[in-house]
């Protein structure tokens, strides 16, 4: 579909309602506008906030997605206390030495 759209003051336009609702593009949604081969393209994106970007980052999401399918194939633990997760964190520390593990917590 094709909607002929006005420029207006300082190059403003304004994108066709189906656009919008298609692209999930609302109030404050931002686009990167560039020229190919003489025509204008809007490219949506999302923009993740500088303290964020660790997120995203390959060794993030490689952990995120061992931590997924962990949680899937059944291996976690769940704990009643914050005090109880601790207590097992550091008998897991006693076993495995090179486990790193704060020796007093407050």
């Amino acid at each position: 579909m094709e909607e002929l759209v006005k420029v207006r003051e300082k190059g403003q336009v304004t994108l066709p309602l189906y656009i919008r609702k298609d692209l999930e593009l609302k109030k404050g949604s931002f686009v990167l506008a560039k020229v190919v081969d003489n025509t204008i393209v809007l490219v949506p994106l999302k923009v993740i906030d500088k303290s964020q970007d660790w997120f995203w980052t390959e060794r993030w999401q490689k952990l995120e997605a061992e931590a997924e399918k962990d949680i899937k194939e059944g291996r976690v633990k769940t704990f009643d206390s914050v005090e109880e997760l601790f207590d097992e964190i550091e008998e897991s520390s006693k076993i495995d030495k090179n486990r790193k593990v704060q020796k007093k917590r407050s």
